[in-house]
């Protein structure tokens, strides 16, 4: 038997470093991913004199043409038929976090964070997704029995094995498959995808679709940059069969950059790193993330998926009456749409009260987006998850 490929065996990669004289038009670090050329960094600084990136957006969505960055797919006559959720009752203002060294205003200004919820430390994962799920079968109005399928997007199982899924699927009462996905912030637009083929197939005709986070207790106290960012939560929604065969996700596409897996990840507890005493001591169970890097990743990824499921439908940006982009940090939102014109109040914003919650985060602003009426039958939506992986997942939804 041949032996396994170790971390070694991977892509070769070239590194453009700024301010050398091998790099005379002031770029950003990149790095490429060479048997690809997919760039996981920042776009080029602009220069002086450069046109208004509006200007770039128009321009690629009037000569629309694929990005190349990930396969794009249509995937309709479904439909997401309820949404629910839950969040933890407490509350954490970003002045509880002072006590850590955490600076309140910093928060603020850097992230458009206020507060975040935190479970108590007795409720796993599971909990909050049983509860989300309750909710949105009381607003579709089916029962636990009439449930075909179970997926949860997260990052944070109760334990490595059995899934939280299949917690979940005992606790419900289903009588139906049940697994995970970890896909980490874009692990629910995946999940999303994957229940909807069930659903087109007709393998299955109501799917549970779960994003579940603790992940509070993924980062470091002592990491006063990371450590405020996160909070926990779940979301949930249905997908039925389609009510006509235009419904559904008129455009996706799910991608991923293996090449950026350091930028973000927790390096210990597999089986590349087993935790021990020495690797707990020095924090590797805890999340690690090169925030300029993945910043400006996620930055240009929104904006060239977005472009990419948009020209795919025929659909241009002032049609979508609601845009849910993941909440993980309000510049990254801010600084990935303003270029596409979007009525600002269709854009869906929550991470000030609930911080960034992973797989959580597009399920919760969803079901907030339902309850508040914003969403009616019929009307056109932008879903983008985007995070470790590094991966990402867009649609543009027919609801």
């Amino acid at each position: 038997m041949a032996n396994p490929p170790s971390s070694s065996s991977k892509p070769e990669t070239s590194v453009s470093q700024p301010g050398n004289g091998s790099n005379p038009t002031n770029q950003a670090t990149s790095v490429v991913n060479a048997p690809h050329g997919l760039k996981v960094a920042a776009k080029p600084t602009r220069n002086p004199g450069d046109p208004p990136k509006s200007e770039s957006v128009r321009q690629r969505l009037q000569n629309y043409k694929p990005s190349g960055r990930s396969r794009l797919n249509k995937l309709t006559g479904i439909k997401i038929a309820a949404t629910g959720s839950y969040v933890p009752e407490r509350i954490v203002p970003n002045e509880e976090l002072a006590a850590l060294g955490c600076d309140s205003d910093w928060i603020v200004q850097r992230t458009g964070i206020k507060q975040r919820r935190y479970a108590e430390s007795h409720v796993a994962t599971s909990d909050l997704a049983v509860a989300a799920a309750h909710d949105c079968l009381a607003q579709a109005g089916i029962t636990t029995q009439d449930v075909d399928l179970i997926i949860v997007a997260t990052i944070t199982p109760d334990q490595l094995t059995p899934s939280t899924a299949c917690i979940v699927q005992n606790r419900l009462g289903c009588v139906c498959p049940a697994m995970d996905v970890n896909a980490a912030c874009a692990g629910f637009m995946y999940a999303l995808v994957t229940a909807a083929q069930f659903v087109k197939c007709g393998t299955a005709r109501n799917a549970l679709v779960i994003g579940a986070e603790v992940m509070s207790r993924t980062v470091n106290p002592a990491d006063i940059k990371t450590f405020p960012l996160f909070g926990d939560g779940a979301g949930a929604v249905l997908i039925q069969p389609g009510d006509h065969e235009e419904q559904g996700l008129t455009a996706y596409t799910l991608g991923a950059e293996g090449v950026g897996a350091s930028a973000l990840c927790i390096p210990g507890g597999g089986s590349r790193e087993p935790l021990s005493a020495e690797s707990l001591t020095h924090g590797r169970q805890y999340l690690t993330m090169d925030g300029r890097t993945v910043f400006k990743w996620a930055v240009r990824v929104i904006e060239d998926s977005t472009i990419d499921v948009l020209g795919f439908a025929g659909w241009k940006p002032k049609e979508l009456q609601c845009v849910i982009l993941h909440q993980a940090n309000l510049r990254i939102i801010d600084s990935a749409v303003e270029d596409f014109e979007f009525e600002r109040d269709r854009l869906l914003i929550n991470v000030d009260r609930y911080g960034n919650t992973s797989a959580a985060s597009i399920p919760l602003a969803l079901d907030e987006a339902v309850k508040e009426g914003r969403i009616q039958r019929g009307d056109k939506l932008l879903l983008s998850g985007f995070g470790s992986g590094l991966a990402w997942g867009t649609a543009a939804v027919c609801w």
